[in-house]
């Protein structure tokens, strides 16, 4: 059963905008009005500045009725029409390699890093279950894609113009081997610390998991692709940007780390391209981390040391 939209719709009518009422977009799970701190950064400092995140917030809570106010195009529709005539041909067309494809754009992990990236710009595409409620959630600013990866041609269509690929749970997306040429980096957001050192019924419960991480992790690390896989502690559901963080080696096993920051991490990695592999373990602790670019510059640099 496919996750309700993480962003809940407004009434049909919008209400005028309001600079204060603009920190108002319910950005975590369903039933929560709270902005998450993980993308406090980027909003405008002023209350009469009108920032693109701004902006996208204020489309993301009135929906589709106020997608003409910013200029952007209608949704195609649902069933059949012009996006399911499309021409197969066009994608042996080259495509400048820039969009981040995130794999189960359907979880709540997903959705915070499809969200993070919008508010970056980035050229956003998902593979998901649900195709109609992401584009509820989302709009236009996410290229949403439904289909089975073991289709050739539709792998070909998802990977299409890819720079990188965000794996935000452990799916078993990796779990084949999937011709993934032209990405030049995988981010790997991994629980597999925690299923290994999970036991009784949870072990039980998780040994399915772990097949799929274990699986994830070694397709991954044999792709010849760089990649940052982020070992992680238990995910929970608790407010990001409130705490800092634990990089102590085997913390993964026994820590805890809010969803949004998980999130924040992933989306963070993208641009810090590893020669070949950076795997470090995370939970939430007391380390502040003010400059993501130079604390990954570091790790990778220590990484390629020991290499």
């Amino acid at each position: 059963m496919p996750l309700p939209p993480l962003l809940p719709r407004l009434s049909p009518t919008p209400p005028p905008l309001r600079a204060g009422d603009r920190g108002n977009a319910a950005l975590l799970s369903p039933g929560r009005r709270r902005r998450p701190a993980l993308l406090a950064v980027v909003r405008a400092k002023r209350k009469d500045e009108a920032s693109f995140t701004d902006r996208i917030l204020d489309y993301i809570e009135g929906g589709p009725k106020l997608r003409r106010w910013y200029g952007a195009p209608d949704l195609l529709p649902k069933d059949g029409g012009a996006e399911d005539e499309e021409d197969e041909s066009q994608v042996d067309i080259e495509e400048p390699r820039d969009a981040m494809l995130v794999t189960n754009g359907d979880s709540e992990v997903g959705q915070m890093v499809i969200l993070a990236l919008i508010l970056k710009r980035a050229r956003t595409k998902a593979l998901v279950k649900d195709k109609r409620t992401t584009e509820e959630a989302f709009g236009t600013y996410v290229e949403c894609m439904v289909g089975d990866m073991e289709d050739k041609s539709f792998t070909k269509k998802a990977l299409s113009g890819v720079r990188a690929v965000i794996c935000p749970a452990d799916d078993g997306f990796f779990s084949e081997l999937t011709d993934l040429k032209g990405v030049q980096h995988i981010v790997l957001l991994s629980q597999l610390a925690v299923y290994r050192n999970s036991g009784g019924l949870q072990a039980i419960m998780n040994s399915k998991l772990k097949k799929l991480a274990e699986r994830d992790e070694e397709v991954v690390l044999a792709s010849g692709i760089p990649c940052t896989i982020i070992r992680t502690g238990s995910l929970q559901s608790t407010p990001g940007g409130e705490r800092g963080f634990d990089f102590t080696e085997g913390i993964a096993t026994k820590g805890r780390i809010s969803k949004e920051d998980a999130a924040t991490i992933c989306v963070e990695a993208l641009d810090s391209i590893p020669r070949k592999t950076l795997i470090f373990e995370v939970a939430n602790g007391d380390e502040k981390v003010r400059d993501w670019k130079a604390w990954f510059a570091e790790q990778i640099k220590r990484e390629e040391e020991i290499q």
